[in-house]
């Protein structure tokens, strides 16, 4: 089967090249010269485990192409689907759809009858409808059909998320459509992976409404984890009492600093802006994104109780700028959050990160990017765990000692060993755990001739 995939960014790329994988044709359009020229060379134009591999791959089966220009390639398309950018409004968060129908337009005037549009495009309930009204406006006549296929891919594991999803769901009425659907997921409908065949609208509604709970699922966590620091309770104790609940689940229980991306900020606006224009009051998402921004402005407050409310002139050491691991995404991290706010108390600014670094030298200022943890950590008076890495669940505690000049270690993941932290003397700041709980249950204790100090550091510190 030939497929069209209009845009080459995090989901047009990653569908287009595990669609070659399965064996089809696919033709990925853009019209960014510097983008196609690395997909040319076999190159992936973002960090994504695993895509490289993928994109030489089938590169080198014939499976993949690039083309800057969708009329040169789209005769005998079975189906185009639309990838393209949908970032939120500055004004209001609602999403911007002028790629969506720049991209519909141009289909319009290219398509062969018959062609099956399947938006991938993450939109507002009724885009579809609109789409389908304009391309048969500009053809005149309504022979190309408008369907919708959400993505659900996580960023960091987005390769595997496609191959094996939970659920593959399709918003359309059009028989044909639905038979070209099951045979470009066929290696899926053979493993009986869920389809889920709906209205178009629903299918687009689905896809905000599973982020927006995974959004306020994160939330959730996140505040009892300022509950726990004040009754004397552990988070990571609490989030597995409830994960093994079957009615709740493990997933996004983790604590943390807050949810970024270029997901679930960015669709939780634009649901609640859906909302809004329907007369429905979302409160839940309402409170969740309020939540959410406010546990983000409280970062920095946080690691200046540790260091005694004086930051002026001191040196932090960032460990994470991306807004979680596997992933160079630095869109609405809390590292960048936090950066600006402790430089705005004064303080100096050291960052590392395994696949972020290129990306955030261009987003942040007077900010001194080093290679390792260990150059991260020189002459530093703390050390915040921003992302969880994992090469920073492995840290030497001896070096890092060693290096810096100060002792506190403020851990936005609970990812460290706290234990080994104090025992090389440092004072650790952690999420969701009351200052002494682990001293005083004995799980953590350290030799007292070296012990360090855990400290509590809740959300009105």
């Amino acid at each position: 089967m030939k497929i069209i995939v209009l845009g080459t960014g995090y989901v047009g790329l990653v569908s287009g090249v595990c669609f070659a994988a399965w064996g089809h044709d696919v033709v990925c359009v853009d019209k960014d010269a510097s983008k196609l020229a690395l997909l040319r060379q076999a190159k992936a134009p973002f960090f994504e485990p695993g895509l490289a591999e993928l994109i030489k791959e089938t590169a080198a089966a014939g499976n993949i192409s690039f083309a800057s220009s969708l009329s040169a390639c789209i005769s005998g398309a079975s189906l185009v689907f639309v990838a393209v950018g949908t970032p939120p409004s500055q004004v209001d968060g609602a999403a911007d759809l002028s790629q969506v129908f720049a991209a519909a337009a141009e289909i319009a005037n290219t398509a062969d009858a018959g062609t099956v549009v399947v938006m991938k495009s993450t939109v507002p309930v009724g885009t579809g409808d609109k789409v389908q009204e304009l391309i048969a406006t500009i053809r005149g006549q309504d022979d190309v059909a408008v369907i919708s296929n959400p993505e659900f891919l996580r960023e960091g594991c987005a390769i595997a998320d496609f191959m094996g999803p939970d659920r593959v769901v399709v918003g359309t009425e059009n028989t044909q459509a639905r038979r070209l659907m099951l045979e470009a997921y066929k290696p899926l409908v053979a493993r009986k992976v869920p389809f889920v065949f709906t209205q178009r609208r629903t299918s687009e509604l689905i896809k905000y409404a599973s982020n927006a709970f995974l959004a306020a699922k994160i939330t959730f966590i996140n505040e009892m984890s300022d509950l726990c620091e004040k009754v004397g309770a552990d988070i990571s104790d609490l989030a597995l009492g409830m994960g093994l609940d079957g009615r709740i689940g493990p997933s996004f229980l983790n604590v943390g600093p807050g949810y970024g991306g270029s997901c679930f900020p960015k669709d939780t606006l634009a649901l609640l802006k859906v909302a809004s224009e329907a007369g429905v009051k979302l409160s839940l998402v309402k409170e969740s994104v309020a939540a959410n921004q406010n546990r983000k402005s409280q970062l920095a407050g946080r690691l200046a109780a540790l260091l005694g409310n004086e930051m002026a002139g001191k040196t932090i050491a960032v460990l994470g700028l991306s807004f979680k691991a596997n992933t160079d995404d630095i869109r609405e991290s809390p590292a960048l959050t936090m950066i600006a706010d402790l430089q705005a108390m004064g303080a100096k600014v050291r960052a590392h990160d395994p696949a972020a670094m290129p990306l955030a030298q261009k987003a942040l200022e007077d900010v001194v990017f080093c290679a390792d943890p260990y150059a991260c950590a020189e002459g530093a008076a703390a050390m915040v765990v921003v992302t969880e890495w994992p090469e920073f669940k492995q840290l030497d505690f001896a070096r890092l000692r060693a290096v810096m000049r100060g002792n506190v270690i403020l851990d936005l993941r609970n990812l460290i060993d706290a234990q080994k932290a104090r025992y090389h003397g440092f004072v650790v700041g952690c999420l969701g755990r009351p200052a002494g709980l682990r001293q005083e249950n004995g799980a953590d204790a350290a030799p007292s001739s070296t012990a360090g100090v855990e400290v509590n550091v809740g959300s009105h510190a």
